[in-house]
């Protein structure tokens, strides 16, 4: 089978970008990651607290670091950032190519800043300033959550130049209010004199739409909400990418943000691993997914036309949902904050475990 022949290769024909939603030392000192890129039509890389608390957690892959950095005076948290950030540098490496060759708008990685600061606005900023300065790479995302104090953030770093990943967006109003903020950060560059190309994407999650509303959804409707909620979406970026606000920055030479679809991997195991993935094809979008659903597409995927973008099908489907007892704005918000507590845990057992390692070098070097 040729490369091309490959349902990976068949869905970054539709124009999407195929990332990856995973990272660990071992998955870039093994080559999987070069692999993944040469044969799986990959072209960026996401991370978040919950991937690193089970790559650093997991083994023994980032203890040596951890070791040189103990004795320096590092708080645990600092040590974390240093072992995140040197993984992400030598990801960002393996995209600079695809970064240089796209114009700067695909070929990066992500890296979220501390889930401590969810309510802090002006601690998100301070924290993503110094992330992106430290990482030192151009094709590196600093993930900013789209909650309401997050989206002020948002703003004042893409107004600073800072290239942002917002992240746990559910509904159209999270998106747009995400899209808000980036476009306010542009037009203040703009009135700046500065320049308006910053990229950013805005991702929405996708599967704990449906996995929150089984309980109250019949058989026929199972798993119709993730993909309806994803056409509502598409539709309303679409619609304001045609809106003469932004194409007049668009003649500036300001950069859409795009549209990424995440949390993609389905939940349910009697649900096939690709239905997702195979359902959201779309041209200027992008897909990150888990390294278990990524091989599944490249063996058994079937990537389907590009979405619709008229969302008349996503808004019967919808309306169906509704119909039958869900309150669509109610659950957005709460898995919002879902999100974001379920990333606040993760990021706490992360530290957990680094500052056991921590301790149990410092044991060692005082006996």
């Amino acid at each position: 089978m040729s490369t091309f022949a490959l349902p990976t290769a068949r869905l970054a024909a539709l124009g999407q970008s195929i990332w990856l939603d995973n990272i660990t030392r071992t998955l870039l000192e093994s080559g999987t990651l070069a692999k993944y890129i040469a044969e799986l039509s990959v072209t960026g890389l996401t991370s978040n607290p919950t991937i690193f608390e089970k790559a650093i957690g997991a083994g023994d892959a980032y203890d040596a670091q951890i070791r040189a950095l103990a004795p320096q005076g590092r708080s645990v948290e600092q040590v974390f950032f240093e072992c995140a950030i040197d993984d992400l540098r030598r990801a960002a490496d393996h995209f600079g190519p695809i970064h240089a060759a796209t114009g700067r708008v695909d070929g990066w990685v992500s890296l979220e800043v501390s889930p401590l600061l969810a309510n802090d606005t002006k601690g998100t900023v301070e924290q993503a300033v110094e992330l992106h300065r430290l990482a030192n790479r151009s094709n590196l995302f600093i993930k900013v959550p789209g909650t309401p104090e997050g989206c002020p953030a948002i703003e004042e770093l893409i107004f600073r130049g800072i290239p942002i990943n917002v992240t746990l967006l559910f509904s159209r109003e999270h998106y747009l209010a995400a899209a808000e903020a980036y476009t306010r950060g542009i037009e203040r560059r703009v009135a700046a004199g500065l320049d308006p190309f910053v990229c950013s994407v805005a991702s929405v999650f996708i599967s704990r739409w449906d996995r929150s509303c089984a309980k109250q959804l019949p058989a026929e409707l199972q798993n119709t909400v993730g993909i309806a909620m994803a056409g509502r979406i598409l539709k309303s970026a679409l619609d304001f990418h045609a809106s003469p606000r932004w194409k007049a920055l668009a003649a500036k030479g300001a950069t859409e943000q795009r549209v990424l679809w995440a949390s993609t991997g389905t939940k349910d195991p009697a649900l096939a691993k690709t239905l997702y993935v195979d359902a959201l094809g779309a041209p200027n979008t992008v897909d990150t997914m888990p390294e278990e659903t990524l091989l599944a597409l490249a063996k058994s995927g079937n990537p389907q036309r590009a979405m619709p973008t008229d969302g008349v099908a996503a808004e019967a489907s919808l309306a169906a949902a509704s119909k039958a007892g869900v309150d669509l704005a109610k659950i957005a918000d709460e898995l919002q904050l879902e999100g974001r507590d379920s990333f606040d845990k993760s990021w706490h057992e992360l530290l957990a475990k680094i500052g056991d390692k921590v301790a149990s070098i410092a044991a060692e070097r005082s006996r």
